[in-house]
């Protein structure tokens, strides 16, 4: 979007009203910070509010807000919005003390608050304003909010507001039933997939036709809506239990075909024989029908079928190099490293195009649940945490243990969001994941 789209921001309204479009819902029991550069809004920030153990001590929770807004180095100021009930917002409010060290704390690392605002179920308010001729109780109504000119014309741009992220209790994670032939189908060739690759996580020949699959669906995923095939997503869901399979998957999108490639022949998973020693060829893989342009018709092509003794269609030229050198990466330089990429180190600008579409297959790989869910769901954690919306990882992580409880890597993921850990790319401005093409730019949120 260009600088004559710029979003423009004309009062309070327009700013709370941006919040939640920013971090995708309406925040509760939140204190959201916004940094700015000069006039535009940078970062989104948003944490918890701390519980009675520490209102009446909110040193640490301040210093924690100063941690994560030091992350955008071009920030020169602060907006605040505590999030709470009506309760929450009279006069004096039960968060004034916190606001007032933030705002302290904010001050002294050269970010100081410009505005603050209590937003509760029906009112918002400035918070910073004590003065009842100007700013009387119960304060403004919340509609003035939602009947925003700039929540209006995210709206019209085509964004929307879901509902908060939140982990199940227990391990359903299915937003829609699956048709129950379907479903039965689809764990009957998936069972045959893992009874065929089983043994397979070694092979060097199936690593690389693994690849090839998840490369060419990668290259198409933009093509059009998700249509469900059997052999298809049965195929993909017995790929992501193999730990070397999906790691090597989720470095791919997110560095290219090569870091995947160098970084499993690093860690020596791979040999030249298939992992049963007997040296056969690698398994068929199913047929990916031919890919077309969104919106186009689908034909009468049959899915679900596979060709002998080969791996999945190569992509195409330009879509395979592009993969295969990121931007920003020296021609010849070293591949960045599966540690490098968990952590966001490297390469310097993540295929943002690629992780999408990853995130977006990840998505409906996960809905018929099972050991297969829970590895999609942490792939999905892992690149909400790289967008920096840990609440969406946290929630992501949650429902993957809560069908596997003790899968390693979304407990370490987890980890990382609870110790409010941020991935290095959305901690640089330069790297990070944009939801919006506009200015304000670089939104991030963090749990």
């Amino acid at each position: 979007m260009t600088a004559s789209d710029r979003l423009i921001v004309r009062g309070p309204e327009d700013i709370l009203g941006f919040i939640p479009h920013s971090l995708g819902y309406w925040p509760e029991a939140s204190l959201v910070a916004m940094t700015l550069h000069g006039t535009r809004l940078g970062a989104t920030l948003r944490l918890d509010l701390p519980g009675p153990e520490m209102e009446t001590a909110p040193a640490l929770f301040a210093r924690a807000v100063r941690r994560y807004l030091a992350s955008d180095k071009d920030a020169d100021g602060t907006l605040l919005a505590v999030f709470t009930s009506d309760a929450g917002i009279v006069r004096p409010s039960p968060y004034d003390l916190l606001l007032s060290t933030v705002q302290g704390v904010l001050g002294q690392a050269g970010m100081p608050v410009r505005d603050a605002w209590f937003v509760g179920d029906e009112y918002w308010r400035d918070a910073l304003c004590s003065d009842a001729s100007c700013c009387p109780l119960p304060g403004r109504p919340l509609q003035e909010i939602r009947d925003s000119m700039l929540n209006t014309e995210m709206v019209y741009r085509g964004s929307s507001v879901g509902p908060a992220p939140r982990a199940p209790r227990g391990p359903e994670v299915q937003q829609a039933p699956v048709p129950a032939l379907h479903l039965a189908a689809l764990l009957e060739a998936q069972a045959a997939w893992e009874a065929e690759l089983g043994g397979q996580s070694r092979s060097r020949a199936h690593f690389t036709a693994v690849l090839d699959f998840w490369e060419s669906l990668l290259d198409r995923a933009h093509a059009g809506p998700w249509i469900p095939d059997v052999e298809r997503d049965a195929f993909l869901r017995a790929t992501l239990i193999v730990p070397t399979w999906r790691d090597a998957v989720l470095v791919m999108a997110a560095a290219g075909r090569t870091a995947a490639e160098a970084g499993a022949e690093q860690f020596g998973v791979l040999s030249d024989a298939s992992g049963d020693g007997s040296g056969h060829s690698v398994v068929a893989v199913p047929l990916l029908p031919p890919a077309e342009p969104a919106g186009a018709r689908r034909g009468s092509t049959k899915q679900g079928t596979r060709e002998p003794g080969v791996g999945a269609p190569r992509a195409s030229r330009r879509a395979a190099e592009t993969r295969r050198t990121m931007p920003g990466a020296a021609s010849g330089s070293v591949p960045a490293g599966y540690g490098e990429v968990l952590m966001g180190l490297a390469p310097d600008v993540p295929d943002w195009a690629g992780l999408d579409a990853l995130d977006r297959i990840l998505g409906e790989l996960a809905v018929p649940g099972g050991t297969p869910a829970a590895a999609a769901l942490t792939l999905r954690g892992w690149v909400d945490w790289c967008r920096g919306r840990g609440s969406y990882a946290a929630a992501h992580l949650g429902q993957a243990l809560g069908i596997e409880p003790e899968y390693r890597l979304a407990e370490l993921l987890l980890d990382l969001v609870g110790r409010g850990t941020l991935c290095g790319w959305a901690a640089r401005k330069e790297a990070a994941w944009q939801k919006f093409r506009t200015d304000p730019a670089g939104q991030k949120e963090t749990l």
